[in-house]
């Protein structure tokens, strides 16, 4: 049970030559970084692509809804007339009564069946009124108001503002 010697030193170099090619061949089927980085992208690239999909379907959704549509400026002037630290409370308040009178919402139940309509007033009208603090509301304010099926009373920013 003698193992026999090594003649040439040439044999061990050729094992261990095709080792290292077997280790080459399994770094070279594994992904490089530059693929992770594209398939990243595509995940985003998808992921914006939902958000988009489901962004037009809710339009859609309220396009067909919608039974009025109107564009109004709202003049805020009153607002500055009351102290400085209350006029971005009241120029939501004048926004409120606004869109009250001009859509003729109903607050009240008329009759028992019938329930009340509501009136939604967007974080992004908020943000704009309160956009250069309590102090300092704008003058006017431009917003698109919608009334659907139920009677609920959207009131949007108009686009561009």
């Amino acid at each position: 049970m003698i193992e026999e010697p090594v003649d040439d030193i040439t044999e061990v170099e050729e094992e261990l030559e095709e080792t290292e090619e077997t280790e080459e061949e399994e770094v070279e089927s594994e992904v490089p970084e530059e693929d992770e980085d594209e398939d990243l992208e595509d995940e985003e690239e998808v992921l914006e692509s939902k958000e988009k999909r489901r962004a037009r379907k809710e339009k859609e959704e309220l396009e067909e809804d919608i039974v009025e549509e109107r564009f109004y400026t709202i003049p805020l002037r009153k607002a500055w007339i009351s102290t400085r630290k209350k006029r971005a409370p009241r120029a939501g308040r004048i926004v409120k009564s606004f869109i009250l009178k001009h859509m003729k919402v109903r607050t009240e139940a008329e009759e028992e069946e019938e329930e009340p309509e509501k009136l939604v007033i967007d974080n992004e009208v908020n943000e704009k009124l309160w956009s250069r603090g309590i102090e300092k509301p704008p003058r006017k304010i431009r917003v698109r108001v919608i009334k659907d099926k139920e009677g609920v009373v959207t009131v949007l920013l108009a686009e561009g503002d």
